[in-house]
């Protein structure tokens, strides 16, 4: 998502600083946007590790900075100390940036922060069709949750750095309010100059799976969460909170709705069809979303009309990742 939204900032005649973990990925970023470098539009700094205390120290020293879009933390499920690997890097990464705005960058007005549907829900009511989560549920999971499972690790680690940044901004008072997006499954296509097959991120790896033919005898299923977005339209919701004067201090429930592992599937099916031995048929069992008495809800009603945008199909989604997957080979 930080890459759409490197691309769209840069579309829109936003001057950016963007921060990347290595050289490499700096190098490539450099070169897919070349002419923006050379404009003095674009500048690509090394940030290692988030997680290490005064990582941003020298990076929000640079002039001229008005806004910040903090859009690093881990999704993986690739634990071995779910504090080490999950946690700490989502707490110590969003409040250590927030820091060192507060004492070095007077001129930002406003911090926008990718946090995660994840802080919201709560795993007790997965299956509740009474409970309809909004942008003001607040995931109860603490830190002695997190050696529950892996997913209710990642789900701590969002919601504590984003309580983490909400508790900050009341206690220090900073010259900047906060937003921050909470998002759902992120699915879409990705970015060719960065991108492997390798390499591709947790939420796109089921689809992946797909055309690998892994779903061929059953198609996994949707629950828990089954909601998502668009990466493009998650891109659009950080600089729309960035640019609306009223999304300050607002949490943001960005997601157009449901979609099925089946759904996914009978896309896939439709539309590539050298794909076909490779694609679960409709009489092969599993992949559908879960019964309406099995079930949360959600009303984000009051996220979509401060958006104001119209939300890209699965469809379209679907098809466009696919597509690009193509290119990488798959």
């Amino acid at each position: 998502m930080t890459a759409h939204t490197l691309e769209q900032l840069l579309e829109k005649g936003y001057s950016v600083v963007t921060t990347v973990r290595s050289e490499g990925k700096a190098t490539k970023i450099r070169e897919a946007h070349s002419d923006e470098v050379e404009a003095g539009k674009l500048e690509v700094l090394i940030v290692p590790d988030i997680a290490q205390e005064g990582a941003f120290d020298d990076v929000v020293k640079t002039p001229g900075i008005d806004v910040v879009l903090h859009t690093a933390s881990p999704f993986h499920f690739n634990i071995t100390d779910p504090k080490k690997d999950l946690v700490d890097p989502a707490v110590i990464g969003t409040t250590g940036i927030l820091k060192a705005l507060h004492t070095s960058a007077p001129s930002v007005k406003r911090v926008v922060i990718t946090s995660s549907f994840a802080s919201i829900v709560d795993e007790a009511h997965f299956t509740n069709p009474a409970k309809t989560f909004t942008e003001a549920d607040w995931n109860p999971v603490q830190l002695e949750d997190i050696n529950r499972s892996p997913a209710t690790a990642y789900r701590a680690s969002k919601k504590l750095a984003e309580l983490a940044a909400w508790d900050f901004v009341i206690a220090a008072k900073p010259s900047f309010d906060l937003v921050t997006i909470c998002p759902p499954l992120v699915l879409g296509p990705v970015v060719h100059h960065l991108a492997t097959l390798d390499s591709i991120n947790t939420s796109n790896e089921r689809v992946v799976s797909l055309l690998r033919g892994d779903w061929k005898s059953g198609i996994p299923s949707s629950a828990p969460v089954p909601m998502w977005i668009d990466v493009r339209d998650a891109a659009r919701a950080h600089i729309r909170a960035l640019e609306e004067p009223s999304a300050g201090g607002r949490r943001l429930l960005t997601t157009p709705g449901n979609f099925s592992n089946r759904e996914i599937a009978d896309i896939v099916r439709a539309k590539f069809p050298e794909f076909a031995d490779r694609i679960p048929g409709p009489e092969v069992p599993g992949g559908e979303f879960p019964p309406e008495d099995q079930i949360f809800k959600i009303d984000n009603s009051a996220t979509k009309k401060l958006l104001g945008f119209e939300w890209i199909t699965l469809e379209k989604s679907i098809t466009d990742l696919v597509t690009s997957l193509k290119e990488h080979g798959i």
